[in-house]
């Protein structure tokens, strides 16, 4: 049994990367289950009062950008009376073509400002390095910059700092979904060990678990790059050029207070 942590009202906002898409799971509100669910279960176990009290809302929107993330879910948050909030945002607006990271990071910030203000204990999120990645890789440089103005924020406002950057494991091809542009149910597992760390949680989740993927061969990965570019790299252009999101019509799978599980 690990040792009880001061939290007991949990909200997590943000876009896909929170919502928990590329970690199906039926069982769970939005079938998706993610990297926030899994910080949670622990929270919810290893809480000062046991399970029955502690609390969990998930607010987060696939394909969110940032001001709709501000606009939408920084108050709803506060509303929630949470005394933990993790916050990742922006990473959707990066990866844009000709925005600006300096600019993000200006209207980030007042989101962040607005959520430390209400004493909670604020985490937030670097992104991973894209070096590696299809398509994502095109913006690494952005990413690294808008990834140090996280940084001074966080320093700036005592918000402590996931940092998916140097979590060197997500160079693993196997962390990844089969689109390529959100974490598997081993990146998302992996995710939130390093979550759990930075809330100096003790846990009991170990690496890799659930097990990784096995190796593919050349042919296939071959066979998968061409299936992958018809099936998620074609309409994820097509909804770039449009203004479309994937998270049109989609609702926050857990809106406010509940159970873990």
């Amino acid at each position: 049994m690990t040792s009880a942590h001061p939290w007991t009202r949990y909200v997590a906002i943000g876009d896909s990367f929170t919502e928990g898409i590329g970690d199906p799971e039926p069982a769970v509100p939005g079938g998706s289950r993610g990297w926030a669910d899994r910080v949670a279960e622990v929270l919810s176990e290893t809480a000062e009062g046991g399970s029955q009290g502690f609390a969990y809302a998930n607010l987060a929107i696939r394909g969110r950008l940032l001001d709709r993330i501000l606009a939408e879910q920084v108050e709803a948050a506060i509303e929630l009376k949470p005394d933990l909030i993790t916050i990742s945002a922006g990473g959707n607006d990066v990866i844009r073509p000709g925005s600006d990271p300096d600019d993000i990071t200006q209207r980030y910030e007042a989101g962040l400002r607005r959520l430390v203000s209400e004493g909670a204990t604020v985490v937030v999120f670097t992104g991973p390095d894209p070096g590696r990645t299809a398509v994502l890789g095109l913006v690494r440089g952005k990413a690294a910059i808008y990834n140090e103005n996280v940084r001074a924020l966080a320093s700036r406002y005592g918000a402590r700092v996931a940092d998916l950057w140097k979590l060197t494991e997500l160079r693993d091809p196997r962390m990844w979904a089969p689109d390529r542009l959100h974490f598997s149910p081993v990146g998302h597992h992996t995710i939130a060990r390093m979550v759990l760390d930075t809330l100096e949680v003790p846990n009991e989740l170990e690496p890799y678990k659930p097990e990784p993927l096995p190796a593919v061969t050349w042919r296939r990965a071959t066979r998968g790059n061409i299936d992958w570019a018809r099936e998620y790299f074609v309409p994820w252009i097509g909804r770039r050029l449009t203004g479309r999101s994937s998270g049109d019509g989609v609702e926050p799978k857990r809106p406010g207070w509940g159970a873990v599980r």
